[in-house]
């Protein structure tokens, strides 16, 4: 498996992408590759410094770097020669079988979309967080901001985007899916909420279980929650803010612990064709390196497969 991490992105990188190498390297296999995008010299210098001679270790020369505050569309059209740029070319011509990076969110959002491109017949990308259920798992939620102003069709879509991701990434047989809603009643709702859900009581593709409403989202009701990226955004946020009020109040215990990000690595992009997973811009070492071992799990599902078959199949 060949794995590229942007070592320029984040708030707190190079420091803290480099620092996650000695995290990482230790529970990849010895036939796995990690590419690294960025200052090429600085890279070499930190791993002679720290002892980190490697053979799965390879360094592109990334000089340019997208900063946080750049506009995504015109960084990724004049740095040519960034890390997230020069990375997507990699992923693009097959050089890599995944790219992860904690940096600009919307340029790794266009490189997705422009440079590896959605799959044939997906209407939108989505992307897709963690949430840990009190008796142990997790429930898939999407979309958690790729695509604020969704509209039914794409909800439905997500379905079975969720259920794929479930099901092959996850490892969980017939997942069920639950749409986030004010209540449980069919006829609740917006009007955006009320469409999806007749599109999507009918499916066959996936196993919809009906309406779920935000305190589903911490017990094992469904396996996957679709909602809109406004909506799911907001939730994941609150989350997050609740998570750290609790960590500040000394309120944590084995349960509200399984909250904290740097657990669960980053959010995948479902639909494009190939494995990419962007990071908290806050991301620490543990965080860097938990997204590197979530991309090569997706990576190795072959999931963007998976849905390239499923949405032939299906007809969609």
């Amino acid at each position: 498996m060949r794995i590229g991490l942007d070592i320029s992105g984040g708030d707190f990188a190079p420091e803290s992408t480099l620092n996650s190498l000695s995290l990482v390297l230790p529970e990849l296999a010895a036939d796995d590759q990690l590419v690294l995008f960025g200052e090429e010299s600085f890279i070499q210098d930190f791993l002679a410094r720290n002892n980190l001679s490697d053979d799965r270790l390879v360094v592109v020369h990334a000089p340019e770097i997208i900063e946080m505050n750049d506009s995504p569309t015109k960084a990724f059209q004049q740095k040519k020669a960034s890390s997230i740029v020069l990375g997507f070319d990699w992923l693009r011509k097959g050089k890599i079988d995944g790219f992860a990076s904690a940096g600009n969110s919307g340029a790794m959002m266009v490189g997705s979309v422009y440079a590896i491109n959605t799959i044939p017949g997906v209407i939108r990308p989505s992307s897709a967080v963690m949430i840990p259920k009190l008796d142990g798992g997790n429930n898939v939620m999407l979309d958690v901001g790729t695509n604020p102003d969704a509209k039914p069709d794409v909800l439905f879509q997500y379905g079975l985007l969720g259920s794929l991701y479930a099901e092959h990434v996850l490892g969980i047989e017939h997942p069920r899916i639950g749409l986030l809603n004010i209540g449980s009643e069919e006829k609740k709702g917006n009007l955006l909420v009320q469409s999806a859900y007749q599109l999507m009581k009918d499916a066959t593709e996936y196993n919809f279980i009906g309406n779920v409403e935000g305190r589903d989202l911490f017990n094992d009701k469904a396996d996957v929650v679709i909602t809109d990226g406004f909506t799911g955004n907001v939730v994941i946020k609150q989350i997050q803010a609740m998570y750290r009020l609790m960590e500040k109040r000394l309120l944590l215990d084995d349960y509200f612990s399984r909250f904290n990000y740097e657990n669960h690595g980053g959010s995948p992009i479902i639909g494009i064709n190939s494995a990419v997973v962007i990071g908290h811009g806050i991301s620490s070492p543990l965080a860097i390196k938990n997204m590197m071992l979530l991309l090569r799990e997706v990576s190795a599902s072959g999931l963007h497969l998976k849905i390239k078959h499923a949405i032939a199949n299906y007809g969609l």
